[in-house]
Parts: C-alpha cells; sequence; structure tokens
C-alpha cells in the first residue's frame, strides 16, 4: 500500500470480537467475516444478508478490510474495489477456527443458502 493510504490502517488496532459486531448486537447471522483494518470493527461479507463490513466501510470512510477468516490474510480496497497488500495487524487475526460457518451455531437458519447474496 502507498504512504498516502497508511493512514487509513492501525496496525494495534484489535478486532471488535470474534463474529459480526452488528450481527451480534441484532441476533444475527453471517456466513464470512471482514476485518476494518482502520478501527478493527468485523463485519458479515458480502454474500452475508446484512452486508454490515460494506455498510462499516461506507459509514465511516475507512476503506480497507482485511479477510477475518482463518488462513486468509488478503485485503480488499472499498474504494477502487480491488484487492490489495497490507501490513500484519493485531492478534487475532481470524475468528476462533472452531467457529462455525455460516455463524454463530444456534442462529443460523436451515435455510441459510436461499439467503445470501450471490
Amino acid at each position: 500500500m502507498s504512504d498516502n493510504t497508511s493512514s487509513q490502517i492501525d496496525v494495534d488496532a484489535a478486532p471488535s470480537g470474534t463474529g459480526c459486531a452488528d450481527c451480534e448486537a441484532s441476533g444475527g447471522w453471517w456466513v464470512h467475516l471482514r476485518r476494518c483494518a482502520a478501527c478493527g470493527h468485523v463485519g458479515c461479507c458480502d454474500t452475508s444478508p446484512s452486508q454490515h463490513a460494506t455498510h462499516h466501510a461506507t459509514d465511516t470512510g475507512h476503506r480497507f478490510v482485511q479477510s477475518f477468516e482463518p488462513g486468509e490474510d488478503w485485503f480488499f480496497d472499498y474504494q477502487t474495489k480491488e484487492f490489495a497488500e497490507g501490513p500484519e495487524l493485531a492478534e487475532p487475526t481470524s475468528r476462533p477456527d472452531a467457529q462455525s460457518v455460516p455463524g454463530p451455531d444456534g442462529r443460523v437458519p436451515a435455510n441459510w443458502a436461499e439467503l445470501i447474496h450471490r
């Protein structure tokens, strides 16, 4: 990332939790998780019914997210709509391996595959 985008990333910002902060607050569920590189807010991906990560980026102007899935370290830039490289963020760098996908366990409807965005 270039110097002019580095102000959008705080490598010390801890993630807001192990699941989508907004889905947790509303009793919703998610497919995959994305972590805001500026503030650590964990939101759900655009396949998820509520698309909270994108809403967070739109509402705050925080343009970079990193996957919050185990084994993934890619960044996405909402401004350019492109994948990007980025620095290592503060731990933890993903949801717990044992956490269900979709999740969280117990709130995912049986017909979840019919409810996602493709």
